[in-house]
């Protein structure tokens, strides 16, 4: 029953930004990061990402926002595992280690700087 409900709730979300253009101006704010430093945080170009994504641009998508694409993927296999077990009655426990957190941080913060240096300019949306 809840995986049913996020997953509604994801794909709501994905249909407003797949109808509603994020490269239209004025339909959603600026990066606060980006307008006060001109520097890209890790989620700028996330709702192009994903008005990309949910459109069939996956090319654009991943110039958009390459670790984004990785989150939708890794959402769907999460969310798969979860309605999965939920339908059979047990519960989902995801409990990542501190040294998996630390690579995950390490990974965003590394993304983060690079899409910003000159030679990561591929990685910038």
């Amino acid at each position: 029953m809840v995986p049913a409900g996020v997953l509604g709730a994801v794909a709501s979300a994905f249909a407003y930004v797949g109808l509603v253009d994020p490269n239209e101006p004025g339909h959603y704010p600026v990066c606060p990061l980006y307008g006060f430093t001109g520097l890209y945080c890790p989620g700028c170009g996330g709702l192009r990402s994903a008005h990309d994504f949910i459109t069939g641009h996956f090319t654009a998508a991943l110039h958009s926002n390459a670790m984004a694409v990785a989150g939708y993927l890794l959402f769907g296999v999460f969310w798969v595992l979860w309605a999965v077990r939920s339908a059979r009655g047990l519960p989902l426990r995801i409990a990542p280690s501190d040294r998996q957190w630390w690579l995950i941080g390490s990974a965003v913060l590394v993304f983060s700087v690079v899409r910003n240096l000159p030679f990561g300019s591929v990685l910038a949306p």
